[in-house]
């Protein structure tokens, strides 16, 4: 029996009001909320956030909940020819023997690779993630969303399975309904009546082809899930086979090829054991998947679930900064000099603390370096260092300052000195918090981000960010 052995997703921790939008824009507004990946986070990011939930049980755990391979979604992808997928690699901590692949471009892939992966024959780590944008006041910006998911898929024997893959169903058509060119960042749509005849007809093939080869009466699914990124033709299909109203969608938003794994993942979040779960994603087509939960997920209690996510969002995001972010909206930087391009050989040098953010610590006296060193401070022993992962170690803010002046898309900046929990002391920026948020004994857990972008280079690194809990809401400006 094949089936999910783990999953986690990402919401970015800003939230747009969409009511913002219309205020902004002179226009009626929507209600509820989206989702919006900060100004330091990127769909590998995001990637990566979900990945660390969907292992968060592995560290410690037995061989077998490790991956062997790395598949990579998304249609917003960081680089192009360059993998992606190598990035989230080194920042998991992967082994240097698992394939990270790519699978990008098309909205399409996300739920794609999920079904390759049930199909396949190895323990294989799906990440996925989407960025969603659009023309000031358009569908695609008022209810799309950004997120990551992450689900880790094998077999029975590698562990309890939290849900088991009861088999897939597809449709594909060759029509144009949704597109945007490599150097685009808006979705083109032709007309929509048209799109909606063409998914509405592949969906139905595909639901019914599903439903018929697994001998399932549709009153047995327990939720039925209906995604796409054309509204208008999830609204009539979702219609026409009775589909579940997404409680995500007044919240996070549409996030894309995304979507279909993130809801999937929150009906395993909701869901007892034996329930029957089937998501019909439309794009280019459909495809259709049917899982059955086990009730496993009280062993993945040290993830954090969609819904507590969800509730310590801050929804106080102003538009023009989330223009600013999208790169809409152009202003005037500080007076000071822009990023330097990041250097690719002391990069690879440093890969295991650039992107892992490994330490070293002191066999002799356990003094713990940040970042790893050769020579001890404690004792001067050389050379007689082991790795010291800390990327999920949390840590203590000792003191921090307030820099209105440096070079960020989001000032005001709040560096701190936090010590980690089993020693090591290290200077880090803060991110996803305002500057009245922080005080000295805040706790931080540590969260991989974009630094900035340099002549065409991301560089990325670990920033520090709060340990919330609880529903909380603010402003930022």
């Amino acid at each position: 029996m094949r089936g999910i052995l783990s999953f986690g997703a990402s919401v970015p921790h800003s939230r747009l009001q969409r009511s913002a939008i219309g205020s902004f824009l002179g226009s009626g507004g929507a209600n509820g909320t989206r989702s919006v990946a900060s100004f330091d986070e990127d769909t590998s990011t995001l990637a990566v956030a979900a990945g660390r939930q969907a292992l968060v049980t592995a560290a410690g755990a037995p061989e077998a909940l490790q991956p062997e391979t790395l598949w990579f979604a998304t249609a917003e992808p960081t680089y192009l020819e360059k993998s992606n997928a190598g990035v989230i690699h080194a920042a998991l901590r992967l082994d240097e023997s698992v394939p990270a692949l790519d699978f990008g471009g098309a909205a399409r892939s996300g739920l794609g690779a999920l079904v390759a992966a049930a199909r396949s024959t190895q323990r294989v780590l799906v990440a996925a993630a989407d960025i969603r944008t659009g023309l000031p006041g358009s569908p695609d910006e008022v209810d799309g969303g950004d997120a990551g998911a992450a689900l880790l898929l094998g077999d029975e024997s590698d562990g309890p399975l939290l849900a088991e893959f009861l088999g897939s169903a597809s449709a594909s058509r060759e029509f144009l309904d949704r597109w945007r060119l490599p150097d685009e960042t808006n979705t083109r749509a032709w007309e929509e009546r048209f799109g909606e005849g063409e998914l509405t007809a592949a969906a139905l093939g595909a639901l019914n082809a599903l439903l018929e080869d697994l001998g399932l009466p549709r009153g047995d699914v327990a939720e039925l899930i209906v995604t796409g990124c054309s509204g208008r033709a999830v609204k009539a299909v979702g219609r026409k086979v009775g589909a579940d109203a997404d409680p995500l969608a007044s919240t996070v938003g549409n996030t894309g090829g995304t979507h279909p794994l993130l809801r999937l993942i929150d009906a395993l979040e909701r869901h007892p054991a034996g329930a029957t779960i089937v998501v019909l994603h439309l794009a280019d087509g459909a495809d259709a998947v049917a899982f059955r939960a086990t009730g496993s997920t009280a062993e993945h209690s040290d993830r954090r679930t969609i819904a507590e996510q969800v509730a310590t969002g801050d929804d106080g995001l102003a538009y023009s900064r989330f223009m600013a972010w999208r790169g809409v909206l152009t202003q005037q930087p500080p007076n000071r000099p822009p990023p330097n391009r990041p250097s690719a050989s002391a990069a690879a040098r440093h890969a295991d603390w650039k992107y892992g953010f490994v330490g070293s610590r002191d066999r002799s006296s356990g003094a713990l370096h940040l970042p790893p060193a050769r020579v001890s401070f404690k004792g001067q022993a050389l050379d007689d260092m082991e790795p010291a992962p800390m990327a999920d170690v949390q840590a203590t803010v000792v003191t921090f300052t307030v820099d209105k002046l440096v070079y960020s898309m989001s000032p005001p900046v709040v560096f701190a000195v936090v010590d980690f929990d089993g020693g090591g002391r290290l200077p880090v920026e803060l991110t996803d918090c305002r500057p009245d948020e922080v005080e000295v004994g805040s706790k931080v857990e540590m969260t991989f981000r974009r630094l900035n972008m340099a002549e065409g280079i991301a560089n990325y690194f670990w920033k520090g960010r709060l340990v919330r809990t609880g529903e909380q809401a603010g402003a930022q400006s």
